[in-house]
């Protein structure tokens, strides 16, 4: 019988999942990040990438959220509306969220230039108008993103968009209600581990 120790030497290991990469919670931008980012995109006339980094900090959404927005959702007439309301595709819970000026002025640009109506889908890639933006192609965009303003692409994600306007209004008002339902969370206990904040700090 053969022992154990050389049917474990013999036995090929898999590669563990997180094998060199960072695991853990993406944290948030910072304010400057976020406009040296925006300042970017501007210099070099990437009209989508601003419309979609904008709104994708202005939402507050999933990934697999802003890839799936039509134009409908946040310009319903043609043109950028104050706020909007999007069923998210995780929970099934609609959340609200304020389209900021210089969102709704992306936007505007964005759809001039793009000339997509109302039942178009809003961010699209090289698959062709009736196809929106996958998650892998919207996380390679946040990667470049970030790198281009000198961070370390590695430690960020799309969820780090996700998290930083929330991350903000926690800090201004350290309300997690209000937070947990611009989120979309069912369950308060979720927006204090997504902030990574204390309890008994909230």
């Amino acid at each position: 019988m053969e022992n154990q120790n050389e049917i474990d030497k013999a036995t090929p290991k898999s590669r563990a999942w997180n094998k060199g990469k960072l695991i853990g919670q993406k944290p948030p931008l910072q304010p400057k990040h976020v406009w040296a980012i925006r300042t970017r995109l501007q210099l070099y006339n990437k009209v989508r990438d601003l419309a979609l980094f904008n709104l994708a900090i202005d939402s507050k959404l999933r990934g697999c959220d802003v890839v799936s927005l039509k134009v409908a959702d946040v310009a319903p007439h043609g043109y950028a509306i104050d706020r909007a309301t999007v069923r998210q595709r995780k929970t099934g819970r609609p959340v609200k969220f304020e389209i900021t000026e210089h969102t709704r002025q992306a936007i505007d640009d964005y759809l001039r230039l793009s000339g997509k109506v109302p039942r178009n889908l809003l961010f699209t890639g090289r698959r062709g108008k009736d196809k929106s933006l996958t998650t892998r192609q919207y996380a390679r965009l946040v990667s470049q993103w970030i790198a281009s303003i000198g961070l370390d692409a590695s430690l960020f994600g799309t969820h780090s968009l996700r998290r930083t306007k929330a991350t903000l209004i926690y800090r201004q008002t350290g309300n997690l209600r209000a937070v947990q339902l611009l989120l979309g969370h069912a369950k308060i206990e979720s927006t204090v581990w997504y902030l990574g904040v204390e309890v008994g700090n909230s």
